[in-house]
């Protein structure tokens, strides 16, 4: 065999492999170690909470928010939670 068809060879069975076995993932592509993201520095530390009043979703640090009849709700702004505070008056 001549040098170019081992060369041939290895490419190919190297693609087959790659084929087979599938793309490698790096460690950043996913969320998995110490609760960072995908770029690997920004911790994952927020959640989204629902306001109840336009129904938006909101990351919980920056809500309003409001301890009603032991229940906290969180809020959008200030004017969805003064509507929140009529409503529950109004019952």
């Amino acid at each position: 065999m001549t040098p170019i068809r081992i060369a041939i060879i290895a490419i190919l069975v190297y693609i087959l492999y790659r084929l087979l076995v599938g793309p490698r993932k790096r460690p950043d592509d996913s969320i998995s170690s110490g609760g960072k993201g995908k770029h690997g520095n920004v911790p994952i530390d927020d959640v989204l909470v629902k306001d109840p009043v336009c129904n938006t979703y909101i990351p919980q640090r920056q809500a309003v928010v409001l301890l009603h009849d032991r229940k906290t709700y969180h809020f959008c702004s200030e004017a969805c939670r003064k509507t929140f505070l009529a409503e529950k008056e109004k019952e």
